[in-house]
């Protein structure tokens, strides 16, 4: 049988051939080979050098081989985090003519790593639980798809670290199946797969001194569980909201931060009976806010003001004509963060009198807006605007504010 190659992309089967297919992935020279970290495999795993692209080549049968090409490909459809897949190589033979294993090639994620290279240095307990929660990101999103795993584990996992964000990658999809719909008792298993899987990669670590003394790996494996459920439920919980009670999405952005996740992206789909929202969690580290508001309007803040600035923002760019993320006619994140500062963010805080506003900065007035604006809607039970925020902050607590700040008589 001639050597075969099915490509994603034309330009890949003639990068792909300049490389030795008529050797076993284990004998190639190291003249083709990339020398990055590789994490535990049941298959033959090689990174290698097609043109200027960095590939994964891994060996196996050429039934599942097939399968897994189609799984990641339907993955990337549905915009799931997980390696691109870019070929599938068959018809392989050596030298004597005896047949060889065919091959599923994938991108090499890059700046990714697998989680036994990023315990070589021991990992503190915080960071590892923000990994375990960007691992409780990915298993919500798959099972949201429909994705179920089969084996969810640390090895089949990347991690990636970008702008201050972690993220967790799905590498092997051999064991995946994708349905319209998953059942309870399908994620259920899945999830009982992941807390084994990692207990016992947790308890290998332990054993070779790679694991932090404080980290019970039992412990770790159980928590996963239970991040994931209450993200599950977070997220897939009914969220229609009737007209004027905008008020309620703030509420369960605030939930969500409270279970330790941010809110990176957010879609209002507005219906005739209501608003739908639906929420895409990312797990963030220290700073991560006060770099994306800087990058995106200019304003310097603190990390908490930071964060309460880009979810009025995120909010406030839902509601425009022409906010469509991923539409290229739509008009770009900066643009319209540009238009909040120069539009909402300046008009309210200049609301506020110059004498009034004591030591506050800025981003700290409109903070403390945004609260009253919050706590006032939560009372009245529907978003009382921007507007009457200040009027009522003006009146009714500013006042008092400066009051407690005034030196007392001897």
């Amino acid at each position: 049988m001639a050597l075969q190659i099915s490509a994603t992309n034309p330009e890949h089967p003639a990068l792909l051939l300049e490389l030795p297919w008529q050797l076993p992935l284990e004998q190639w020279p190291e003249e083709y080979l990339v020398p990055l970290p590789r994490g535990i495999s049941r298959h033959v795993v090689r990174y290698a050098r097609a043109g200027d692209e960095v590939i994964a080549v891994k060996e196996l049968a050429e039934r599942p081989a097939l399968r897994e090409y189609q799984l990641l490909r339907d993955l990337d459809r549905l915009a799931i985090p997980a390696v691109d897949a870019l070929a599938v190589v068959t018809g392989r033979s050596d030298a004597a003519g005896e047949a060889l294993e065919p091959v599923l090639v994938t991108r090499h994620l890059g700046g990714s790593q697998p989680y036994r290279s990023m315990f070589e240095t021991t990992l503190r307990p915080a960071t590892m639980h923000r990994l375990m929660d960007a691992l409780a990101v990915l298993l919500v999103r798959l099972h949201l798809a429909g994705f179920a795993w089969g084996d969810c584990s640390l090895s089949n996992t990347l991690f990636r670290r970008d702008a201050g964000a972690y993220a967790a990658y799905l590498v092997d999809a051999e064991t995946g199946e994708l349905h319209p719909r998953l059942s309870e008792g399908q994620r259920d298993y899945d999830l009982d797969l992941a807390r084994v899987n990692i207990s016992g990669e947790l308890l290998d670590l332990e054993a070779s001194g790679a694991l932090h003394p404080s980290v019970d790996p039992v412990d770790f494996g159980t928590e996963i569980c239970a991040r994931y459920r209450s993200l599950w439920e977070e997220l897939t919980r009914t969220s229609v909201y009737p007209a004027g009670k905008y008020h309620y999405i703030e509420r369960r952005i605030r939930r969500l931060n409270d279970l330790g996740f941010d809110v990176a992206e957010m879609q209002i789909e507005h219906a005739s009976n209501g608003d739908t929202v639906t929420f895409v969690p990312k797990v963030v580290d220290a700073g991560h806010h006060q770099r994306q508001l800087l990058r995106l309007t200019g304003l310097d803040a603190e990390e908490n003001q930071a964060r309460r600035l880009l979810n009025d923002l995120e909010s406030w760019m839902a509601t425009q004509d022409d906010y469509a993320p991923g539409d290229p006619l739509g008009a770009r994140p900066e643009v319209l963060a540009h238009r909040w500062v120069r539009e909402v963010f300046r008009p309210t805080v200049r609301a506020v009198p110059v004498e009034l506003r004591g030591a506050m900065d800025p981003a700290e007035i409109y903070h403390e807006l945004l609260e009253h604006r919050w706590y006032l809607s939560e009372r009245a039970q529907h978003d009382i605007g921007l507007d009457t925020a200040v009027e009522d902050y003006l009146v009714n607590i500013l006042p008092r504010a400066r009051e407690t700040l005034q030196p007392t008589a001897d």
